[in-house]
């Protein structure tokens, strides 16, 4: 499998991830304050964003920690899985290569390959719904079964 398809792949992951515990956290909500969890799952989705208007040369549209609530991160999360595979539609393994010049939000100019970006945004997600699935074990709330393996094997991802 190329590199974009395995991305692709993984970037269709992170949507239903993230689609996962959107529902944990509103089915905790019903019992506990989910404060926490929500506000790690939105800076989850003003970072992905943030980071495609990054690879697409963008201004920033929203702050790295918002505050959003349920229905703002489900919209978002809809919103995301379209423009990511908009953005892979239009990409090539060799644009992978390509390197981004961008500023941190501490103002700091960087550059980086597009696809270390794209893996930096994975596995940055990836560590917040970490920290969200403990968050709500803590609480006493059943966190979302966001495994990629459990993904595969329910056919939710190809």
């Amino acid at each position: 499998m190329k590199m974009l398809q395995s991305l692709s792949r993984q970037f269709a992951y992170d949507a239903w991830a993230n689609g996962e515990v959107l529902s944990a956290i509103r089915a905790a909500s019903t019992q506990l304050s989910v404060d926490c969890p929500l506000k790690l799952l939105a800076h989850v989705l003003s970072a992905e964003k943030l980071w495609l208007e990054r690879l697409r040369q963008r201004p920033q549209t929203m702050p790295v920690w918002p505050e959003s609530g349920v229905a703002q991160c489900e919209t978002q999360i809809a919103d995301l899985a379209r423009l990511w595979s908009e953005f892979f539609a239009d990409l090539s393994d060799s644009k992978l290569e390509e390197e981004v010049t961008y500023k941190n939000s501490k103002g700091e100019l960087w550059t980086n390959k597009g696809e270390d970006i794209l893996t930096h945004v994975l596995m940055h997600s990836a560590y917040h719904r970490g920290q969200i699935a403990s968050s709500l074990r803590e609480s006493g709330a059943t966190p979302a079964y966001t495994d990629f393996i459990h993904a595969v094997r329910q056919g939710i991802i190809e």
